[in-house]
């Protein structure tokens, strides 16, 4: 069901929100959470979709805010409710506010949140240069922000690592997930050598590339060399990783969208799993744990800039 209100109030839509859940059963009973989507108007489709599908994992009240035309000349807020099959396990609202009316998104969400509930906040496209210093930011207790929708995501890393507080976290990371796992269960199997290289490549627009060769340099403290390049046939994302040890260099290469070879020394190559991520399963991920993702901090607070540093130092370096 979608209920349409156009040049409405936050009351009128938490009212229409009452109504709904007395005529239709107990449409916001059982959330476990609050997910703000904070969007362009246009581009929030896709990650209402994303947030549908991850309710079924996270029941949740879904609040997405549009600025529509912030140089409108009369304020207006119009909304939507979607509840049932349109909303998943979720009831999504979207307010899109124009002109002063998106001048302070936080009071837009206040009476509209869940009592007692965690709140999450989710910029899709790009975030604020402070994330948990911004409107919504500040109250929520995780922040989900993705660097790779940036034009430059070394550039929108760096900056995620200069505003870095407990809570924030970037699908960039949430998209190593299976890659740190397999790469900490092959280390985790005899011979029990020291890494004395690493290398890292990956596509060009891959953020995920820069955080994985981040975690390796300061979890196993080596310099870690890597590439970006344009894609192999159109293959974005990570592409490689190659570990040397004394006994021979393991590597995690993905040659496909899907599917990754793993060579080990005296050892078959294994065919493995290891596909790109979708929206929901980041997100889905991310909403299972709200506190703070400790190692998460230690590499955009210590990692990254060391690691970019060096990087920057070698290049300079082979310039002269």
């Amino acid at each position: 069901m979608i209920v349409d209100l156009p040049d409405t109030t936050i009351s009128a839509v938490s009212k229409t929100l009452v109504t709904l859940r007395e005529d239709g059963g107990a449409v916001a009973l059982g959330r476990v959470l609050t997910l703000i989507i904070v969007s362009s108007d246009g581009e929030e489709e896709e990650a209402i979709e994303a947030a549908n599908d991850a309710s079924r994992e996270h029941p949740m009240r879904v609040i997405v805010v549009c600025r529509v035309d912030a140089a409108a000349a009369d304020p207006r807020l119009d909304a939507e409710i979607r509840v049932g099959g349109d909303a998943g396990a979720s009831e999504v609202i979207i307010l899109r506010a124009h002109g002063d009316a998106a001048s302070n998104e936080e009071s837009l969400v206040t009476g509209l949140l869940l009592p007692d509930a965690p709140v999450v906040a989710w910029w899709p496209s790009k975030p604020p240069t402070d994330v948990a210093h911004s409107p919504i930011g500040h109250i929520a207790q995780r922040r989900i922000t993705d660097s790779s929708t940036d034009v430059d995501p070394e550039a929108a890393l760096l900056r995620l690592a200069a505003h870095y507080k407990p809570g924030d976290t970037d699908f960039a990371w949430t998209r190593l997930t299976l890659w740190r796992a397999q790469l900490a269960a092959v280390l985790d199997q005899p011979p029990y050598e020291d890494v004395t290289a690493v290398s890292v490549s990956g596509a060009s627009d891959s953020p995920s590339t820069i955080l994985l060769a981040a975690w390796l340099e300061l979890a196993l403290d080596v310099t870690v060399e890597h590439e970006l390049t344009t894609g192999r046939s159109g293959i974005g994302g990570i592409h490689g990783v190659t570990l040397t040890r004394e006994s021979g260099p393991i590597s995690l290469e993905r040659p496909e969208s899907t599917i990754a070879s793993l060579q080990q020394p005296d050892q078959p190559t294994h065919d493995i799993a290891l596909p790109r991520r979708t929206l929901r399963d980041c997100l889905a991920e991310e909403l299972r744990r709200l506190d703070p993702d400790v190692l998460y901090g230690e590499v955009m607070t210590t990692g990254l800039p060391r690691f970019l540093a060096e990087t920057a130092a070698v290049k300079g370096h082979s310039a002269v």
